[in-house]
């Protein structure tokens, strides 16, 4: 059997290479190629059609997620594999929505990988307990609207009421409407905990 070809995606060098390290000492997987970028990584799928593709999540340029989405309009039987450090509920969901099949933080013991790169290849899919709770605890009352992901970015850049209606072309009245479903559906008090609770589930990132 030919051994699973895998390419590696990470803006890191070192987790680049210490993944294709781990990789070279298996006989029945190799590394086809490394790439820094989402772009990168399209051309490089494309040229070299792995079995298996490594995503991290936070890329220059475009992000890990929309990569996926992309190559998977060209090749919808394309296999992904996040490895990424996120771990909130809304970073799981968007990766497995936009097509992954395994779902992994880095830090993991290197045999976890290779169970997941093994199970994965064989048409399964990977997603650690831990991981699997996180998702579970994600409900439709806690997803925020297109509108109210706008409203949080611009409250996270401590813009008041009156600016985020200028920026958004909205009624004063309708963003503190729109806040207030925000700090409820983030479970918070104020703005801070709304920002604090909203980079521990994935609706931002820093």
């Amino acid at each position: 059997m030919a051994p699973i070809g895998i390419l590696i995606v990470d803006d890191h060098p070192i987790m680049r290479f210490g993944i294709a390290a781990l990789i070279a000492t298996c006989n029945e997987m190799h590394c086809v190629g490394q790439s820094g970028t989402g772009e990168e990584a399209i051309e490089m799928h494309s040229a070299h059609n792995p079995d298996i593709t490594l995503m991290d999540l936070r890329l220059p340029g475009i992000s890990g997620v929309e990569t996926i989405r992309r190559i998977r309009r060209k090749s919808p039987s394309a296999r992904f594999i996040v490895l990424t450090t996120y771990e909130g509920d809304e970073d799981i969901h968007q990766a497995m929505e936009a097509g992954a099949s395994g779902y992994l933080v880095k830090g993991l013991p290197q045999e976890t990988l290779m169970s997941a790169l093994r199970r994965v290849h064989a048409g399964g899919r990977y997603l650690p307990a831990p991981m699997a709770q996180t998702l579970a605890s994600r409900t439709r009352d806690t997803n925020l609207s297109l509108r109210e992901r706008q409203v949080l970015g611009l409250v996270a850049k401590g813009k008041s009421n009156k600016e985020i209606a200028g920026d958004l072309g909205i009624t004063e009245a309708t963003v503190k409407c729109h806040v207030g479903v925000i700090l409820v559906r983030l479970n918070a008090n104020d703005r801070t905990e709304a920002i604090v609770n909203a980079l521990q589930r994935g609706l931002l990132h820093i």
